[in-house]
């Protein structure tokens, strides 16, 4: 199919949705994202919608059920250029209803030392519609950062196979989304509580960003921001390539943690040895360590390559099935790692 004649077809079912999910004459609302910190303040970000759209699991409701629900998460209805004011600041939403506060060090209260800091935020002249936008705060005690990717190395998905994928993501829920409980065990070592942040990165869109919040409560996997990707249609594609979203998200990860190094896990389902090797030879001696879960057997000849680049650099990469033994590979000690 042509590039030119995919694009239209895109901007049409994008226009569909949009036409489906809006709400005429609603008043604009808040959605919060996960924010973080940075040496010069705070980044918070959410999204200005007309209706917040949300999913109710029961272990008793349909496959069916859970389909409709999912798209309903799609259905979204964004508002832009509303004035959002928190944290002594103020920043306009975009096309697509997101919206970035920088905020400035010391223009915003928390306890000195605390993981988690909210931010009260409204839209401007309607304090009817605050809320605390919440923030993950790298504490002085932190020893490193942890970026992850999600579908496939946290989340069981099939994200290899775009079919298996999309049936996964939009028939199950909350309950039924299985996350791999080595994934948790290796993210609880790494994270030893609230020391060490971590970073979600994945190209699942926004809109199921309360939705994996929700299977990471249920499973005790600790929290952090996501980087996700904004489905929209623009004239060069639907948002950025896998590559580049995953990329750009780990440099500016880096950009706000100057001081500390990280420890990069994904699969190689989606190639993410590439991305992370592109990040080794990007950032020398910020990375730490790499594991890769291998959702089928063995890895590709580019990933081979890539684990082979990784570790050339002085960067140990282990990949495997599971996470099992990934902790030793990696020199992981109580807490400790060489």
């Amino acid at each position: 199919m042509p590039r030119s004649l995919a694009l239209r077809l895109a901007r049409r079912v994008e226009h569909l949705l949009e036409r489906i999910g809006a709400r005429p004459g609603a008043a604009p609302v808040l959605e919060a994202y996960c924010g973080y910190s940075t040496p010069d303040g705070l980044i918070l970000r959410g999204r200005v919608l007309t209706h917040l759209r949300g999913v109710q699991p029961d272990p008793r409701q349909s496959k069916w059920v859970n389909l409709r629900q999912m798209l309903s998460l799609f259905l979204t209805d964004e508002v832009a250029e509303v004035t959002v004011t928190g944290g002594g600041t103020r920043a306009v939403s975009d096309a697509e209803g997101y919206v970035t506060l920088t905020v400035a060090a010391g223009a915003a209260d928390f306890a000195a030392g605390a993981p988690w800091a909210g931010v009260p935020v409204r839209i401007d002249d309607d304090p009817g519609t605050e809320i605390a936008f919440p923030v993950r705060l790298t504490p002085a005690r932190a020893e490193w950062i942890v970026i992850s990717d999600v579908d496939d190395t946290m989340i069981e998905t099939g994200a290899q196979s775009l079919i298996r994928n999309l049936w996964t993501t939009f028939t199950g829920s909350a309950l039924t989304r299985r996350v791999h409980e080595d994934a948790a065990t290796l993210m609880r070592q790494l994270t030893r509580g609230d020391v060490n942040p971590v970073f979600y990165v994945s190209s699942s869109p926004w809109n199921l960003h309360r939705f994996l919040e929700g299977i990471f409560a249920l499973n005790c996997v600790p929290r952090g921001p996501m980087f996700l990707r904004d489905l929209g249609v623009g004239d060069d594609g639907i948002g950025d390539s896998h590559h580049d979203h995953k990329g750009a998200a780990i440099d500016a990860i880096l950009a706000a943690n100057p001081g500390l190094s990280c420890w990069l896990l994904g699969d190689t389902g989606q190639h993410d040895a590439t991305v992370y090797r592109d990040a080794v030879l990007r950032h020398p001696g910020r990375v730490l360590g790499v594991a890769l879960r291998e959702p089928v057997p063995g890895a590709s000849d580019d990933d081979a390559e890539a684990i082979a680049a990784i570790e050339a650099a002085g960067v140990p990469c282990f990949h495997g099935p599971t996470f099992d033994g990934a902790a030793d590979y990696l020199n992981l000690q109580d807490g400790d790692a060489t």
